[in-house]
């Protein structure tokens, strides 16, 4: 597998389960580490060891699961282990106008009606998805890597998500969408990657190819393109 991101643009990656999508985005997001070859970001070689070393170079996932706490506040998820604090020295207490005004802020830029302190328990499928995106712009991310975003809720909010990979492209940022919808890839995505047994069978415009190349592609009913 060998591919570049850019910046400001979306790249879908799909194929059949087993394809090695989850693998390949999890080296990105520092959970394995490659066997063998390696990654540069703007130029340099990076090699991380854990996920908060990815962070720290500006690359963030937002799980499938999206990894919330239902009993939590949306302000108070978005800052889940980056809690602000005031005070001094060891006197300090959580600093929540703060983070509501932060997050508040967030969520207006990424055009979404999810409020701070609302319960997470209490949203839609596209309000949580809005948090879990949220909490990567805390960090000015480079890169967010997207599983399966728009996986089991309403039309209504899969067009709310898609908005909201258009605002974080429109922000400079490399976004990775892992999905299996196809309509999805096709509406949002600037390129499309196609991975089956493992390898990288297809790297396109998304202008240059079509459902049914893709679907061809997924299937081995189209080796390689």
């Amino acid at each position: 597998m060998s591919f570049t991101l850019e910046a400001g643009q979306v790249v879908g990656l799909m194929g059949d389960n087993g394809a090695g999508k989850s693998t390949l985005v999890k080296m990105i997001a520092g959970n394995f580490r490659p066997s063998e070859g390696t990654m540069r970001l703007e130029g340099k070689e990076i090699v991380m060891h854990r996920p908060v070393e990815a962070r720290q170079h500006g690359i963030e996932i937002v799980h499938q699961d999206l990894a919330l706490c239902n009993n939590l506040t949306a302000a108070a998820n978005v800052f889940l282990g980056r809690e602000l604090r005031r005070g001094i020295g060891p006197l300090k207490v959580l600093d929540y106008k703060t983070m509501y005004r932060r997050a508040g802020e967030i969520f207006k830029e990424l055009k979404s009606e999810t409020r701070p302190r609302d319960l997470v328990k209490q949203m839609s499928g596209g309000q949580r998805q809005a948090v879990a995106i949220a909490r990567t712009m805390l960090s000015e991310a480079k890169i967010v890597l997207m599983d399966e975003p728009t996986a089991a809720i309403s039309v209504r909010q899969v067009a709310e998500v898609l908005n909201l990979i258009r605002e974080l492209r429109d922000r400079g940022i490399a976004v990775v969408l892992i999905s299996h919808r196809m309509p999805d890839v096709f509406t949002v995505a600037d390129r499309v990657i196609v991975m089956r047994r493992g390898r990288k069978v297809a790297d396109k415009a998304i202008a240059a190819s079509s459902p049914e190349e893709v679907t061809g592609l997924i299937t081995g009913a189209i080796e390689q393109v």
